[in-house]
């Protein structure tokens, strides 16, 4: 069986900012509040004995620390690749822009079926075509051995909501779970009988 493991990356505002819409253009660091929830992830995994073997991030450096963070705590030493595939979307004309900012642009209802169902608003550049293509052919690369491996991923909000394409029913999932993944925390997939579940969706440790 593999164990596929998403996290999304911990907090990048202090709880005193506004939160902005941090896409693939915009590269900043965790804050004390996300260093605080990369240690909890990291101390999750140790507990529930969900060591993973290989751990991968993308590019941006708020995946990168907070996989530095949980990986310490979690008490192993293995190496962080680094993929392309899971850096956040491009938001376009609403990167790093307020909430209010995005809603007056492209409303409400835009919003909504982007939390709901993952339809990308309109000036967003993502595929969601392409996205869901990374993460079966990602999936199909780690459980092609079948050696009962534990994969780590940290990514963003935008990318992690694709995952759920796996089991092969992403409208029953969306119908019944919050597709977005919350500041720091996990999902939990596993291959097993010739088929991916998802186990557990938004831990927050």
């Amino acid at each position: 069986m593999t164990t596929l493991i998403i996290a999304r990356h911990g907090n990048t505002f202090e709880t005193s900012e506004t939160p902005r819409r941090a896409g693939a253009g915009t590269d900043i660091p965790l804050v004390e509040k996300g260093r605080e929830q990369a240690r909890a992830i990291g101390v999750y995994l140790n507990e529930n004995r969900l060591i993973p073997d290989t751990v991968y991030v993308s590019q941006l450096q708020r995946t990168q620390e907070t996989a530095k963070i949980a990986i310490k705590e979690s008490n192993v030493t293995n190496p962080v690749f680094t993929l392309d595939i899971f850096n956040e979307i491009d938001y376009g004309p609403d990167e790093n822009k307020t909430e209010q900012e995005v809603i007056t642009r492209i409303g409400e209802q835009a919003i909504k079926d982007w939390d709901e169902s993952a339809i990308v608003p309109d000036g967003w550049k993502v595929d969601p075509d392409e996205t869901i293509a990374n993460w079966q052919s990602f999936a199909e690369q780690i459980r092609a051995h079948d050696d009962n491996e534990t994969t780590l991923v940290v990514t963003s909000n935008g990318i992690a909501r694709f995952a759920p394409h796996l089991t092969g029913d992403f409208e029953g999932f969306a119908a019944s779970h919050k597709i977005k993944l919350s500041t720091g925390a996990l999902a939990i997939l596993k291959y097993e009988d010739n088929r991916w579940t998802v186990t557990d969706w938004n831990i927050k440790p």
